[in-house]
């Protein structure tokens, strides 16, 4: 049995929780917005006294390799409805800066060019001091998705440890090249 598959999620107070048996796809309700999954049809939801579990009908190799994934991914829709998730990019470097443009980004990040990047639903920008930017949504793998492409642009490069970071990285430093 999958550890994480078989803990059961506790549903806060102002989170509802709607399960379509047709389809086999939930919807998620809370106060910062409502997020809908389909997820696989063999596996089955419960909700008991403010908990809601996953279960498997059988032990096949498919169906086990989904159970817990199913109950992660589950967990980060209740937990983002309710709280949100947040990720933190430092830029580092001399003349790295970024500017709240609208619901968008733009970066000077070394280019001849600044780098834009344009609104995205569900996702909202702050930038602090001009190097931190802050991105924050419901949706657990969207602000991953987006602050990894960020990062993209201009990845630490491990001599002087210039580039997009994320907040609590850690930069494998190298020597620079003896005389």
């Amino acid at each position: 049995m999958s550890r994480v598959g078989k803990k059961p999620i506790g549903v806060p107070s102002g989170v509802q929780v709607t399960f379509d048996e047709n389809n086999n796809q939930v919807t998620v309700k809370g106060p910062k917005g409502t997020l809908v999954r389909t997820f696989n049809k063999n596996i089955k939801f419960k909700m008991e006294d403010g908990q809601l579990t996953v279960e498997r009908p059988n032990e096949t190799k498919e169906i086990r390799t989904i159970h817990g994934t199913t109950r992660a991914l589950l967990n980060n829709m209740v937990v983002g409805v309710n709280e949100g998730f947040k990720k933190t990019l430092n830029l580092v470097g001399v003349g790295y800066r970024a500017t709240a443009k609208g619901n968008g980004l733009e970066m000077a990040l070394g280019f001849s060019h600044p780098i834009i990047i344009d609104e995205i639903p569900g996702i909202t920008f702050t930038v602090e001091k001009n190097t931190t930017i802050h991105i924050e949504g419901i949706e657990k793998e969207l602000v991953g998705q987006i602050a990894a492409n960020i990062r993209s642009k201009r990845p630490p490069e491990p001599y002087k440890g210039k580039g997009v970071k994320y907040e609590n990285e850690q930069i494998r430093r190298k020597e620079g090249k003896k005389a």
